[in-house]
């Protein structure tokens, strides 16, 4: 990380509009250029604002690479407003000594209700039977309408075992399900008893749930870790809900088995190349849809906020922890 020279009257962007208490704790320490709207930028615009300052707050659709950094001399810090950074290149950003941060824990408990929110919302059936009530057409009711399927006593399945997958595990014990998870390793013993979930490979996690949440980071690696093998795999009245991230799931294969009943249904808040949601998506009814607002009260987004403008203000060497932000996603630069 380069010198910070504290007589210098730094710099920071905001990319997107933020709540004014968080802008204005900002200006305590700097000069702030924040955004009034969101807007996608392209790469050379996107290059342009960073020239110009030392920090910047950022959202996901900004998207940090080797080309938007090139020439850049000035920028220290980006503090990434979310838990996930693949808008970042981190080889990027170590090789130009620019520290990055993100906003993990303040946003678990939130993102978990959501996971149960569209989990209900898929199996029950809720937003198809609102849609088809609003359009006119409920004159009676017979009692093999709106069939669905059970939550309650059912297997739950969990793949990425992180703060938020624990979270939704404890959630289950609401509901009486058996909760089994795949993560890269098992989670420690009294962590599995915390959250009354046993540890199994993918091929069993996908044959066993009933319902199934995906919670793991985008890589390259977990690219499409849900895609028509997979799909394939599960019982044709599973219910799988995303709330990672887009690309993790093949869009088009579910499309695809959701169309043709061999799934049964979905609730999604990511998708890839969003905010374009893929066609086939939209043409379906067992199918829940959200704009990535899992993340979305009140208290929580302003929790994210604040805790990237902590972040910001303590990478660029201000405030009572200058030099060590909470939350470091290279750490390494720091000590450098």
């Amino acid at each position: 990380m380069g010198t910070i020279d504290m007589n210098h009257p730094q710099r920071v962007w905001v990319s997107r509009p933020l709540f004014p208490e968080v802008v204005a704790k900002l200006a305590e320490h700097f000069e702030v250029l924040a955004e009034s709207e969101d807007q996608r930028r392209s790469p050379e615009q996107l290059r342009a604002k960073l020239a110009e300052v030392d920090g910047a707050l950022l959202g996901l659709a900004d998207r940090v690479d080797a080309a938007v950094l090139a020439g850049n001399r000035r920028l220290k810090a980006i503090a990434n407003l979310g838990v996930g950074y693949n808008n970042l290149d981190i080889d990027a950003l170590n090789a130009a000594g620019i520290v990055a941060t993100n906003t993990p824990d303040v946003l678990t408990e939130s993102v978990a209700d959501y996971a149960w929110a569209l989990l209900l919302a898929a199996a029950r059936r809720v937003s198809a039977a609102e849609r088809w009530l609003r359009a006119g057409h409920w004159q009676g009711m017979r009692f093999d309408d709106w069939l669905s399927v059970d939550v309650h006593g059912k297997a739950l399945g969990i793949l990425g075992m992180g703060r938020i997958g624990q979270a939704v595990a404890r959630r289950a014990a609401g509901f009486g399900m058996a909760v089994s998870y795949h993560n890269r390793r098992p989670l420690p013993a009294e962590l599995e008893q915390a959250c009354r979930a046993r540890y199994v490979d993918k091929p069993t996690l996908l044959r066993e749930s009933d319902h199934l949440v995906l919670v793991l980071p985008f890589t390259p690696e977990n690219r499409h870790a849900i895609g028509a093998p997979e799909l394939a795999a599960m019982k044709p009245t599973a219910v799988l809900v995303n709330i990672a991230r887009g690309g993790i799931v093949d869009d088009a294969a579910l499309a695809a088995a959701l169309r043709e009943g061999r799934l049964g249904a979905a609730g999604l808040d990511v998708f890839e190349g969003e905010p374009a949601v893929h066609a086939d998506l939209l043409k379906l009814d067992n199918v829940v849809l959200s704009p990535h607002i899992a993340s979305a009260t009140a208290d929580t987004r302003r929790a994210m906020a604040s805790l990237a403008a902590d972040n910001l203000i303590a990478a660029l060497g201000r405030g009572p922890r200058a030099g060590r932000p909470p939350t470091p996603i290279n750490p390494a630069v720091l000590a450098k």
